[in-house]
């Protein structure tokens, strides 16, 4: 199924902005990819070829593939004072107007409650601006700094998804998480 083209908007985040992915953005993929946990569940390359600058031009020549073939906004999370990128947050439209959002912070960004702003972010534009019906999104039970970031923005837990998805080299369970246009954010 051929998919329009989708355009990745620059959206203010608080003390961030969301915007495109740049070639300029390859320091914070060679720090994800040190990362023992994102690369298992994000498509940045692991270390040691996640630091080579071939491997990092991959992974945003790979963000904008996304909106080219219609798949999802990739979105670069970057400070508004300086334009440093500190992580990531990507919206994936599925079928019958529901989506899943997937993020990311570096670790020397983390505290700052760029994960937070970002998730909001997108997840009133997606639901007020493009009109999406739901989203999702899919987190590890032992992960609470980001249950307690989805709770915090309004998401609800629906329950867990046993042996859901393929983490490195185990099958993991995961708890599902959604937000409604009619909830409370």
């Amino acid at each position: 199924m051929d998919r329009p083209p989708l355009i990745v908007p620059t959206l203010p985040a608080g003390p961030f902005a969301l915007r495109p992915w740049r070639l300029t953005d390859l320091a914070v993929v060679r720090e994800a990819a040190a990362d023992p946990y994102i690369p298992l569940v994000t498509t940045v390359p692991a270390a040691p070829a996640g630091c080579d600058d071939a491997a990092g031009r991959a992974f945003v020549e790979r963000q904008w593939a996304k909106a080219v073939d219609g798949t999802g906004y990739s979105f670069a999370v970057a400070g508004r004072a300086d334009d440093r990128v500190v992580g990531f947050v990507g919206l994936f439209p599925q079928v019958d107007g529901r989506s899943s959002i997937g993020y990311w912070t570096a670790a020397s960004a983390r505290g700052r409650a760029v994960a937070g702003h970002a998730l909001r972010t997108v997840a009133d534009w997606a639901l007020d601006d493009l009109g999406l019906a739901r989203l999702e999104l899919y987190i590890e039970p032992w992960n609470t700094v980001s249950l307690r970031v989805a709770e915090r923005i309004g998401f609800r837990r629906e329950g867990l998804l046993r042996s859901h998805r393929t983490v490195g080299d185990e099958r993991r369970d995961m708890y599902l998480y959604a937000l409604l246009p009619t909830d409370p954010r």
